[in-house]
């Protein structure tokens, strides 16, 4: 015999039940999971190295040490190429400077790293004082106190290297020029270095004459001196007595020493009468020795 056809309700009402069977059958979840799964999650991240982070520290460390041995280095290196006007501005600054970097900053050396930075000393000087005579490179003040001459550039600057020089190493005042004077002519230039200033050879020449006895020129010296060709005799008058260097007929080089600076003869005090004679005739000696004093 056929069973009736199941309906809709019966359908529903069966999968009801299906349904509250399986619900009834499923296990029931241990309280303990979530401890256990909380010990498996411990268990893992123990399990996992832990990473140290000295190294990064050490590193970051080690990267700022080395920056800030850079930056030493470039403040260093600014240092020693500035110009020693812009280092150090007061006249007579000395100089060297020693920089020691840090001991906790390293360098890939072994130990620490002294790095000593030269600051030149800011004197004025002049290079042209390094001549026959060998003078260092010094100040003209400095230069002249040093050979007691008053030293003055109001009338000339001497090359100690030149063939022909001035009558002093460095720079004097002139107290009269050549021309009238009182209405009797002056045949030479006065020049005022102070007493016992030395008096040195315009050139290379031969001593015509040194003598105690020069008249009213006191204690003198002339010395012929070739120069373009032609005979030049340079004069030096009122030196002290008993200070003549050379003697007639001796060859000198220009920059050797005459006598010294003195008041003898006709003179109103110390001073060089410095006269020059050309074909025989005395001239200015001033406009000559500009134009022909500091040639090679």
């Amino acid at each position: 015999m056929r069973e009736p056809a199941p309906t809709r309700r019966s359908l529903r009402e069966a999968a009801a039940r299906q349904q509250a069977e399986s619900q009834a059958s499923a296990p029931v979840p241990s309280t303990a999971a979530p401890s256990t799964v909380a010990s498996r999650a411990d268990a893992a991240t123990r399990a996992v190295p832990r990473r140290s982070v000295r190294p990064a520290l050490r590193k970051v460390v080690t990267v700022g040490a080395s920056a800030g041995v850079m930056g030493l280095a470039g403040l260093l290196a600014v240092t020693m190429t500035l110009p020693s006007q812009a280092v150090a501005a007061a006249q007579g600054a000395h100089a060297a400077t020693s920089i020691t970097a840090p001991k906790d900053a390293k360098t890939s050396g072994s130990g620490d790293e002294e790095i000593q930075a030269f600051i030149a000393p800011t004197e004025l000087t002049d290079v042209s004082l390094q001549g026959a005579q060998g003078f260092a490179a010094v100040s003209r003040a400095d230069l002249a106190a040093e050979a007691g001459i008053r030293y003055s550039d109001s009338l000339y600057t001497n090359d100690t290297s030149a063939s022909i020089q001035w009558p002093y190493v460095v720079g004097v005042a002139m107290s009269s020029p050549f021309g009238m004077r009182d209405g009797v002519m002056h045949e030479g230039i006065d020049l005022i270095p102070g007493l016992g200033a030395p008096i040195q050879a315009i050139a290379d020449g031969t001593v015509r004459l040194a003598t105690e006895s020069d008249g009213g020129y006191g204690v003198g010296a002339y010395i012929d001196h070739v120069i373009d060709g032609r005979v030049v005799t340079s004069h030096y008058a009122h030196m002290q007595y008993g200070s003549l260097r050379m003697k007639t007929g001796d060859v000198v080089k220009v920059g050797d020493i005459v006598g010294l600076t003195g008041d003898t003869g006709h003179s109103f005090g110390a001073h060089l009468h410095f006269e020059l004679i050309v074909n025989g005739a005395k001239i200015d000696p001033l406009p000559w020795m500009l134009e022909h004093a500091g040639r090679k």
